[in-house]
């Protein structure tokens, strides 16, 4: 590891408080949609991100890049709320390589049904949690973050 500078003691604490916080938050988030709603909180994300963009439809490419998961990965979870009949699919007409993802009215109800529950548990574990300068900081240090994550992958 030449050249790697080691993490000091504040920045390893930093580091693991982080990691273990958001696991766990992933985890709590995760039980709370499947008790509710059935759902995985990656499902409830595309469920969300169709519901919101403006015909309920997006490419599968863009939805990808938007939720920070891969194409199969998407793919397999597009293909589970399909069969779930939350979701269809169908080929993108400007691009015989793309394929649209739509929000179906039963994908729109179980979103419209888990969304409190969810918005709540947020509200409380995170946004409660912080001063209002706290969540400015954050927000600003994970904007960095997401930053150079992009950046890097380019």
């Amino acid at each position: 590891m030449e050249g790697s500078k080691w993490l000091d003691q504040r920045e390893q604490q930093a580091w693991l408080t982080f990691i273990t916080a958001s696991t766990l938050l992933n985890r709590v988030l995760d039980q709370q949609l499947r008790t509710d709603a059935g759902l995985s909180h990656v499902q409830y994300g595309i469920l969300s991100q169709l519901a919101g963009s403006p015909d309920g439809s997006m490419r599968m490419l863009a939805l990808a890049e938007t939720l920070a998961v891969t194409k199969s990965g998407l793919t397999y979870q597009i293909a589970q709320l399909e069969k779930d009949g939350l979701v269809s699919r169908r080929a993108c007409a400007t691009d015989d390589r793309g394929v649209i993802a739509t929000i179906t009215p039963r994908g729109i109800e179980l979103v419209d049904r888990a969304a409190p529950g969810h918005v709540s548990l947020v509200r409380e574990l995170v946004i409660e949690a912080l001063t209002e300068e706290q969540l400015d900081v954050l927000t600003e240090g994970f904007a960095g973050i997401h930053r150079r994550i992009v950046e890097r992958r380019i």
